[in-house]
């Protein structure tokens, strides 16, 4: 293997990412790049380092990353060259070129993949997003979503929330111009056809070459038979090339004279190029004569039958006859060794075998040597790895053997120990897991076909939940908590990993499955003789259904959450077998039931059930579905003292996430009755409660949810600063990077606002990229995000990308309502920008009683400022009026405040007092604002402001007013 051309920094930096197993789009957040760009590096980097796969790119970047920060300027050779085959690759390379769908078909061991990867190499640069190369070999499952998973892994994209990998795949790949290489497909057909055929459909700029025993059968393909080693020359030939070169290998290079022989010998073996290999590796022990002797007992054995099954036999063969002269400790090894899906370590190995460590590590260098296994170097150890067709052999010695339970058993012991090992997050965490994740989904579905293994099925499971959670993979996640809580013999515990299936599914934004599972959680707590758990999954259903009611396909009706929380009153008074009994409208338990570290403080707390019914009543009252309300439609007093009582009685049960939903919704009935400043300070302490809180489905679910809140009120009150920290965390959260869209969003109004122009467009490309790659989802919450960005470029004087962003907001189906809200404020911004103040409040008409009433609670203050200085500089006569009312409206928003006191100086012509705002807006970190002021101050100052639009990228402001 060697380097073709210098590695860029950029693609050295890329590489890196891709050895820590980071997504493509984990890596375009991580670089400020867009996903499209990481693409063509990974492309570049497999080009230039000669490797067929992400996966190989990944542990030559984990390999070479503690030697050197950049690739070395050459590297080791393959283990084996590719031999011959000139009019085959050449065939094969010119179908590629003109057919969309080729299937190379051909049996186990006739090299398909060898000759695969030779034509892929010819015709890499004929595709201009690059070719991926995607091993089949670790399914398990012919489902079509596990095949596109696979391919998504493959391809560095992650899960999406709220999307299955075949969409994400297709939209991923949707305009692209590149070549998808499908190897070992045979045994998930059912799966593979589907995807491909709409792979096809969906991506006119997509071919795929697949190679299989069998064809696919989808439309279009076009079957190419992979043919053995060619014979024709005889002593010349291709096969006898390949036999001489891999005997070389050995040390002991057969003569020359003895090509004709070898010929015949090859002949024999049809040709096959697994045979001859496997033969070739006997060489130096057993020569050429002892290599014809043991193939003829083989073949005697398996004469007769069709021609048509000659080449399977040769294999066969082959494969028996190399089997036979291993020693009864390398067969046994080899057979158990089978049951592993990839690489495995030596620790591995002897679990499966229920052997020593040290005569398994033995064992297992000698399988090496025979060709049997194939050895690689990594960042944690030396791994094995068997070829596809030597472990299907394997596999039935296995069963033959009669040992597939006691391998399988010490397959899944192994798993046990390496999952619960994976537990504790180090530093090359993603790697191991990415290496045993097959595995363990593997000993799983075994485990769970075997009434014996129920209980290693669920301890499996059990543990497999979190860690496909702490790798992103949320939908598995959610899926295996369900299969751990259905494998448990104890109700409480079903119960508790449903509650984290919920959490995941909120994650991915499925509200439906949420509810679902609440629900499922509290029949099994039922089980459990614990009617307060049930109490408390009822209530918590019912609060969720208000809560993220966005995330819902299907919203339950009103009184049906009403009955809901009626029910989960009625259990939280009944008798429960799993804490003493709790009075009737009681908010507290007995000392003695209190968990044990509130009982040693001498702390009474408060019963969780009557907590979480009192929250979800708190949630009814203040976040009816996110319905927009006029603040006379809410009963202020009760909503925000049914919200408070529900933040005190949460609080008092010592659970973090169920004090994180109340003050949700004590932020929401604040926000809802005008209090902006007091919902900000809500939200901030709910940051502050869910700081230090566990990583998990729950944990992160709240988190993100607290995050975009603060994000939210911080705009509200003119606290950008914290705005733009909080909206950074969401970019930048894990759970976040494949839906830039929905990761920077918050982030661009904030930034929008404050004037940060190279951030808005950083981040809007990230955002404009993920969008289009989720099929331009019409979210009316994008809104003032998009709003935000066109503003950016509409002060840049960027006409082109302002009407793409306008075409942007009018697909997100924004309702009507907003048109009062955030699209007035940008609007207003752009307007007094251009010197257009009349336009500004035409667009910014509502009198501030109207404006209470209309516009939404955070750009209230916003809105009536614009509209206060707009009035200013028309000189219309009602502006000291509604300077007056604005002024009432705005306190708490500082450069809500600042703009309406450079109305009043404006007004009063006192220059003084205009520039004193600049402080305030630098202090705010609006540079934007601060520029503006000083060009309406005029003079000396004007040129300043105008020089600090030049270095924001803001084109010159036309100000029709100065002092």
């Amino acid at each position: 293997m060697a380097v073709t051309s210098e590695i860029s920094s950029r693609e050295a930096e890329v590489l890196t990412l891709v050895g820590e197993h980071l997504s493509n789009a984990e890596i375009g957040a991580r670089l400020f790049i867009s996903v499209r760009t990481v693409e063509s590096h990974v492309s570049s980097l497999l080009r230039k380092l000669d490797m067929s796969d992400r996966r190989a790119l990944a542990l030559y970047a984990a390999a070479t990353r503690t030697a050197s920060p950049r690739p070395a300027p050459a590297l080791p050779k393959p283990l084996t060259s590719f031999i011959g085959r000139t009019r085959e690759r050449a065939e094969l390379t010119e179908l590629i070129k003109t057919q969309r769908q080729v299937t190379a078909v051909g049996p186990g061991g006739v090299g398909k993949t060898r000759l695969a990867l030779a034509a892929v190499a010819d015709v890499a640069a004929d595709f201009a997003d690059g070719v991926w190369f995607v091993d089949l070999v670790p399914i398990t499952s012919p489902d079509m979503c596990v095949v596109a998973g696979t391919v998504a892994m493959a391809l560095g994209i992650g899960e999406q929330p709220g999307r299955g990998f075949d969409r994400a795949v297709l939209a991923a790949l949707a305009d692209r111009n590149a070549l998808l290489v499908l190897d070992n497909c045979e045994h998930v057909r059912d799966g593979v056809a589907p995807f491909v055929e709409q792979l096809l459909e969906a991506c006119p700029g997509m071919s795929v070459l697949a190679t299989s025993r069998a064809r696919l059968m989808v439309p279009f393909e076009r079957v190419y038979t992979v043919p053995p080693m060619s014979l024709a020359g005889e002593g010349d030939s291709d096969a006898v090339a390949l036999f001489m070169d891999r005997a070389a290998a050995g040390g002991w290079p057969p003569n020359h004279a003895m090509r004709d022989r070898v010929a015949t010998f090859c002949e024999r073996l049809d040709g096959v190029a697994l045979a001859i290999e496997l033969a070739a590796a006997r060489w130096t022990t057993l020569g050429l004569d002892g290599l014809a002797a043991g193939l003829d007992d083989q073949l005697r054995m398996l004469s007769g039958g069709a021609r048509a099954d000659d080449r399977h036999r040769s294999v066969r063969a082959a494969l028996d006859w190399s089997h036979a002269l291993l020693e009864p400790e390398d067969r046994m090894l080899l057979r158990r060794v089978s049951v592993f899906m990839t690489v495995f370590p030596v620790e591995a190995a002897a679990d499966a075998a229920g052997l020593d460590k040290g005569a398994v590590a033995a064992g297992l260098a000698r399988l090496v040597e025979q060709s049997l296994l194939v050895v690689t170097d990594t960042p944690t150890g030396t791994q094995f790895r068997a070829l596809e067709t030597i472990r299907q052999y394997g596999l039935e010695q296995l069963e033959a053997a009669g040992e597939t339970a006691d391998a399988r058993a010490g397959h899944l012991r192994w798993c046990l120990a390496e999952a619960s090992d994976l537990s504790i997050v180090r530093a090359d965490w993603r790697a191991r897991f990415d290496a045993a994740a097959d595995d363990f989904r593997a000993a799983l579905g075994w485990a769970c076909e075997q009434p014996d293994r129920r209980s290693d099925a669920y301890g499996l499971a059990r543990l497999l939940a979190p860690l496909m959670f702490t790798r992103h993979l949320t939908g598995e996640s959610q899926w295996r908590y369900e299969q751990a809580a259905y494998l448990s013999d104890d109700p409480a515990a079903a119960a508790e990993l449903l509650r984290h299936a919920a959490a995941a599914a909120g994650c991915q934004g499925n509200g439906d499955d949420m509810y679902r599972l609440h629900h499922a959680a509290a029949e099994f707590a039922q089980r459990a003789g614990d009617s307060a758990a049930a109490s408390i999954d009822l209530a918590t259903a019912a609060a969720s259904a208000y809560r993220f009611w966005g995330k819902f396909e299907h919203i339950p009706a009103r009184e049906d959450l009403v009955a809901l929380v009626a029910e989960a009153r009625r259990l939280a008074a009944a008798p429960t077998s799993a804490a003493p009994a709790v009075a009737a409208g009681a908010d507290t338990v007995p000392t003695s039931a209190a968990p044990p570290d509130i009982a040693r403080a001498g702390v009474v707390a408060v019963d969780p059930a009557r907590a979480a019914i009192a929250l979800a009543e708190a949630v009814l009252l203040a976040n009816p579905f996110g319905a927009p309300q006029r603040v006379t439609d809410v009963p202020a007093p009760e909503a925000v003292s049914s919200a408070e009582r529900a933040v005190e009685l949460t609080h008092s049960t010592r659970d973090p996430f169920a004090e994180s939903a109340a003050l949700d919704a004590l932020a929401a009935a604040q926000s809802r009755t005008g209090e902006l400043r007091a919902a900000a300070a809500t939200a901030r302490r709910r940051i502050r409660l869910l700081s230090t809180t566990p990583d998990n489905p729950v944990g992160t679910h709240e988190l993100i949810d607290a995050l975009g809140q603060a994000t939210e009120f911080g705009l509200g009150v003119g606290d950008l600063a914290g705005a733009r920290r909080w909206g950074r965390q969401l970019a930048e959260h894990p759970m976040l990077a494949e839906v830039g869209h929905t990761a920077t969003s918050r982030l661009l109004v904030a930034d929008a606002l404050a004037g940060n122009v190279d951030d808005v467009l950083t981040h809007s490309a990230r955002f404009l990229e993920a969008w289009h790659r989720e099929e331009r989802p019409a979210r009316s919450a994008l809104g003032a995000a998009v709003a935000g960005v066109r503003m950016i470029h509409g002060l840049r004087d960027d006409y082109d990308a302002e009407r793409e962003w306008t075409g942007v907001l009018q697909q997100l189906g924004t309702p009507a309502t907003d048109a009062d809200g955030y699209q007035a404020v940008f609007d207003a911004l752009l307007m007094l920008h251009h010197g257009q103040p009349e336009d500004a409040l035409e667009r910014t008409e509502l009198t501030p009683a109207e404006a209470r009433a209309r516009v939404t609670g955070v750009w209230l203050p916003w809105y009536l400022a614009l509209h206060a200085e707009a009035a200013a500089m028309t000189g219309n006569t009602a502006a000291s009026g509604d300077l007056a009312q604005a002024r009432t409206e705005v306190t708490g928003n500082p450069v809500a405040a600042a703009i309406i006191d450079r109305a009043e100086a404006l007004l009063a012509k006192d220059r003084d007092r205009l520039l004193s705002t600049a402080t305030t807006f630098d202090a705010a970190g609006c540079v934007y604002q601060s520029a503006r002021t000083r060009i309406l101050a005029g003079g000396a100052d004007a040129t300043e402001g105008a020089a600090m639009l030049t270095t924001l990228g803001v084109a010159p402001m036309t100000a029709l007013v100065h002092l």
